[in-house]
């Protein structure tokens, strides 16, 4: 019968960074175990075997310490699971505060947000499919974290609608910036859901994408 880590599909050069990995992080340089360290190790090994298999064993073995080590860090397997799925969303959140907070006119930075918001979640799944397809299944388990996720993406698009509105830029929203932002997102959620994913890679996509971002803007700015 194969070993577990030949289930999943894999190239050899993903193996050989494997091997690297755990080296690395079971050197007596890195003696010194942190909530980081244990959430780095976790997203390698969901990488390696995928939600149903990873368990807490995995994670400890990876790092060369006891699971009752890892536990004192994250009480429970899920806990640990919705602290690494709620690292994976800040990536982009983070990522996005940058283009939110940003200089310029309310409406580029509103075109910039949503632009990279979509090339954020493209490159999520287009340059490791299998870790998207993990995460996806993850954020379907930790439904809380994705709430606080998408309030946080919706409070950086109602501040730039709040500032192209004192701009005079945003005259054509007849609604709240907080209701606008809502609005928005949810106009290009086929853009940024993971569920239309497969659609991201297809010829024409970006020229789509492109399409509602401009229509969004003309309907802000009246």
């Amino acid at each position: 019968m194969p070993c577990r880590s030949a289930r999943r599909p894999g190239s050899a050069t993903r193996h050989a960074k494997w091997r690297t990995w755990t080296a690395r992080y079971r050197s007596p340089v890195s003696d010194v175990l942190t909530a980081e360290r244990i959430l780095e190790a976790t997203e390698e090994v969901l990488r390696r075997y995928g939600p149903a298999k990873a368990t807490v064993v995995d994670v400890a073995r990876a790092l060369g310490v006891s699971h009752g080590t890892v536990y004192r860090h994250f009480r429970t397997k899920s806990a640990l699971r919705e602290a690494v799925t709620k690292r994976w969303l800040d990536r982009t959140t983070s990522e996005l505060e940058a283009l939110a907070a940003g200089p310029g006119p309310a409406v580029d930075r509103l075109a910039a947000w949503l632009t990279g918001l979509f090339a954020a979640k493209r490159r999520k799944a287009g340059d490791d499919p299998e870790l998207f397809a993990t995460y996806s299944v993850l954020t379907g388990e930790h439904s809380g974290v994705v709430h606080e996720h998408i309030t946080e993406l919706e409070q950086q698009l109602a501040r730039i609608i709040e500032d192209g509105r004192d701009e005079g830029a945003f005259s054509g929203s007849p609604t709240d910036s907080p209701t606008a932002a809502r609005a928005v997102f949810q106009a290009t959620a086929r853009f940024h859901d993971p569920a239309y994913a497969p659609e991201w890679a297809h010829e024409g996509a970006e020229a789509e994408f492109a399409a509602v971002r401009d229509l969004v803007l003309r309907g802000l700015t009246g």
